[in-house]
């Protein structure tokens, strides 16, 4: 159960943001893996807006270069050790975004549930994944059915952005997982937080740093122990190459 929801952090990977002060998340992501407290985030709300520079039809190869577990070895979680043999193993999936206009924004957006599905099923196959869903009342909440009626519901809870330069673009997002499976419930709080740089001139169009950091849900016994300090740390290295253009979200 822990293999489907660390790699299942993925599936929210371009989702939403707002902005933060100037150089909160760059310092974020340039002190890794020295992390002891939470990003300083605002409510979700609506969906992110991202840079033009990101619309289109992508091939993601996903590569995880680094993990850590910072309260080792008092606090280690299920799986960690396991995960490091897929360190320098890339993943590559396909995601798209694409320009939207609504009553409340107009600008490029990502394709959540055809992000998510085609993230989910590079990691887990295509049979361990029925289907990703977004909640139609709210961009925030997506549901993932899984086989044997196991059930993964992820809700952001907190965004940020930040803008260093107009060729490049930093978010990070805290929201809460729970999976539903043959047991009991599980329960944890998850923050992504993704820098990402535009390359005009490279094959590799976009490339970007990307940190999941896991942190303990008031469920388990080590909470108080951890506090604000994840229990691990996921650092990965994408590498976006253009495939054709996206028209419309949900095509």
């Amino acid at each position: 159960m822990r293999r489907f929801v660390w790699v299942l952090v993925w599936i929210l990977s371009f989702w939403c943001a707002s902005p933060v002060w100037a150089g909160a998340l760059s310092d974020r992501v340039s002190t890794f893996p020295d992390w002891h407290n939470k990003p300083p985030l605002d409510r979700a709300s609506d969906d992110l807006i991202y840079p033009d520079w990101i619309a289109g039809s992508w091939r993601v190869k996903s590569t995880l270069i680094d993990l850590v577990a910072p309260l080792a070895p008092q606090i280690v979680t299920p799986g960690f050790g396991s995960n490091r043999a897929y360190v320098n193993q890339p993943i590559e999936f396909n995601v798209r975004f694409a320009e939207q206009q609504t009553k409340r924004f107009k600008g490029v957006i990502a394709d959540r549930a055809f992000n998510g599905l085609n993230i989910a099923r590079a990691y887990l196959g295509d049979r361990a994944v029925l289907s990703v869903k977004v909640d139609p009342r709210s961009p925030n909440k997506q549901i993932t059915l899984l086989r044997d009626d196991r059930i993964l519901t992820s809700t952001i809870t907190g965004r940020a952005i930040e803008t260093p330069a107009s060729n490049r673009f930093i978010t990070s997002e805290i929201f809460q997982q729970v999976f539903r499976g043959a047991n009991q419930p599980y329960l944890n709080e998850v923050e992504t937080t993704t820098a990402y740089k535009y390359l005009a001139d490279q094959t590799s169009a976009i490339e970007a740093e990307q940190i999941t950091a896991i942190y303990l849900s008031p469920q388990d016994l080590n909470y108080f122990k951890a506090g604000n300090t994840p229990v691990a740390l996921y650092r990965y290295r994408l590498e976006f190459s253009p495939l054709i253009e996206s028209l419309k979200v949900g095509e």
